[in-house]
């Protein structure tokens, strides 16, 4: 029972992340008909904002302090992050230690700026086009983005912690009345689920209760009825994309104590996520949500030495033979639309 919990844990983070991005993924989607391969790319993007600030925050002055010699006896050079000149030393070590939440203020207006100026500058010329035009245009546009964050913050993966209120971890153990140090559980994986079930619950409450969200849920259901009410329904949906960029964005931010930002994990997210939209059921929010949650828990029990054991690497191909499972007996998805991906 208690390895059962662990996996079912140890499943919600990274089933958190597929469900944050394939709901921004099945935004775009649903209220544009595009398919966004470039949407990897804004997780990328949002973690390398978490970084950006960082960086920024650390920024120091050199001095020599008198006080403190090396062995030859000179002066020591000792760096003062600029917060902490400015702050004092207390708070400035705060803000820098909390760097990553604080990331979200920073990320927020620029995802959505992102978001803005891919749809204006370059996909809203490919509306009317094939899905496989839209998918190669994309697919490069992420590739570009990609060697752009290499080219500026290297190859290699940047280390960015939680906050150290948050480092450690819960036992759960105990408060189920296990045996203690049975199943452990980081604070921060913790903190990331309930980040994203805000996200989740925030953005189906946009949609579902205000009239903003009420016409652009009329809009992927009719566009052209709702154009001929005379509502510029274009132009909620191009705000829909910036709100589907922020929330990708989002996710990206709050993962990298999780997994620490490299150029390439967007692309790593990219595929599985698309995998989860249409296990899901493309143009199904509610779908992209369970889809992920499911997929990711699976993913973890396949990761179990005792079913690697038996079936080696299913770890790597659990999620695609689920997919090609549920495709061949439900195409339109779990909870896809009727005449959604079926003949």
């Amino acid at each position: 029972m208690d390895a059962i919990l662990l996996q079912i844990l140890n499943g919600l983070d990274k089933g958190s992340a597929y469900a944050l991005i394939a709901l921004g993924l099945t935004l775009i989607f649903g209220t544009l008909g595009v398919v966004n391969f470039a949407h990897g790319a804004l997780f990328m993007i949002g973690a390398f904002c978490a970084v950006t600030v960082q960086k920024l925050l650390t920024l120091s002055s050199v001095k020599l302090d008198e006080t403190k010699t090396d062995f030859l006896g000179n002066p020591m050079k000792v760096e003062t992050p600029y917060v902490e000149s400015w702050f004092g030393a207390e708070t400035g070590a705060a803000i820098i230690d909390w760097s990553v939440p604080l990331a979200i203020i920073f990320a927020i207006p620029v995802m959505v700026a992102i978001g803005f100026i891919m749809e204006r500058g370059l996909i809203k010329h490919f509306y009317k086009r094939p899905h496989a035009d839209q998918i190669l245009v994309t697919f490069g546009l992420a590739i570009v983005l990609q060697e752009i964050i290499k080219f500026y913050y290297g190859a290699n993966p940047i280390p960015t912690p939680a906050p150290d209120a948050f480092r450690g971890s819960f036992d759960f153990g105990v408060l189920l009345g296990f045996d203690p140090n049975v199943i452990i559980y980081p604070y921060w994986r913790l903190v990331y689920f309930f980040f994203a079930v805000v996200i989740i619950g925030g953005v189906f409450a946009f949609l579902q209760f205000t009239t903003f969200g009420m016409v652009v849920r009329a809009g992927m259901a009719d566009r052209e009825t709702v154009g001929l009410l005379g509502i510029n329904i274009d132009k909620r949906f191009t705000i829909m994309f910036g709100v589907a960029a922020a929330v990708a964005g989002l996710a990206g931010v709050m993962y990298t104590p999780i997994n620490s930002p490299n150029y390439h994990m967007g692309m790593d997210f990219l595929v599985l996520s698309f995998v989860v939209v249409v296990v899901g059921g493309m143009g199904s929010l509610p779908g992209a949500v369970l889809a992920g949650f499911l997929l990711g828990i699976l993913e973890s029990f396949a990761s179990m030495n005792e079913i690697k054991a038996i079936v080696p690497g299913v770890d790597q191909i659990i999620i695609y033979l689920v997919a090609i499972l549920i495709l061949l007996t439900r195409p339109r998805g779990l909870m896809g639309r009727k005449g959604v991906m079926e003949d």
